[in-house]
């Protein structure tokens, strides 16, 4: 491989590392955290020079961060967000963070790994306490879309206290795609569900697989469904139904490490 080629990998893969939240309080807020490493700082030069945006200014000054002006138009494009940015984004480098096409055919196979993929769960809260039990349990990480789910957003990172900087988590346009890449390539794919008839804790796993958990009020899709190799469900007593996504997410997590799946 020549220079110039592994130094675009290179650069490729920094740039697939960062994460991008938005809004004055939580840029500052990461500004403020020892352990949120900032890539940049991104203003509107429409931006006032005052309150706020003076301490974004000064913090990332000592924090040694590069500050980009941008025209208003072109900050809302960085964040994604322009009716809610309030003209200020940041650029965070998460080592962790990292797309879905590193879990390949070779580790896969090389030995038995858990992961954890999300289906349209939505509320923020919830998806910071699945980064936190996910980074806790030492599985091999969390499967998020980009589309369908909720944002990693300044309220995900503080639902999971901090763990968002230390949860390996691999992004993916859209779910369903990815699940049949990563059958194909040989994993299996397991969905929870309150009418299946195997139980979580009875089917230990002798290959790779990925746990689907589904939104908080439909459940796994139904495409999700029928892609699935396998369906497993929590056995729940005194008449309760189910639990919710995060707390089935905790359960999952720590079940499948402690197997040794």
């Amino acid at each position: 491989m020549s220079e110039d080629s592994q130094h675009y990998l290179d650069k490729k893969q920094f740039f697939q590392q960062l994460l991008t939240i938005y809004g004055r309080k939580p840029v500052l807020e990461a500004l403020h955290n020892p352990q949120v490493s900032l890539y940049k700082v991104h203003l509107a030069d429409s931006n006032r020079r005052d309150g706020i945006v003076d301490q974004i200014i000064a913090a990332a000054e000592a924090k040694g961060v590069e500050i980009a002006w941008h025209e208003r138009r072109a900050l809302s494009r960085i964040s994604k967000n322009g009716k809610q940015d309030q003209g200020v984004a940041a650029d965070l480098q998460l080592r962790a963070y990292r797309p879905c096409s590193d879990i390949d055919s070779g580790a896969l196979r090389q030995q038995p790994q858990s992961f954890i993929a999300l289906d349209g769960v939505s509320n923020p809260q919830n998806l910071g306490m699945i980064v936190r039990s996910v980074a806790a349990s030492g599985i091999a990480g969390l499967i998020i879309p980009r589309k369908g789910c909720a944002a990693l957003s300044p309220l995900v990172i503080k639902a999971s206290a901090g763990a968002l900087f230390n949860c390996p988590m691999y992004h993916c346009e859209q779910l369903l795609p990815e699940l049949r890449r990563l059958q194909a390539a040989g994993a299996e794919i397991a969905c929870l569900s309150s009418h299946a008839r195997q139980s979580l804790f009875e089917q230990p796993a002798s290959r790779s697989r990925v746990y689907v958990l589904g939104n908080e009020t439909e459940g796994v899709g139904r495409d999700t469904l029928a892609l699935s190799d396998r369906q497993f469900k929590i056995p729940m007593a005194n008449g309760i139904e189910s639990l919710n996504v995060a707390v089935t997410a905790a359960l999952l997590a720590f079940a499948s490490s402690m197997s040794g799946d």
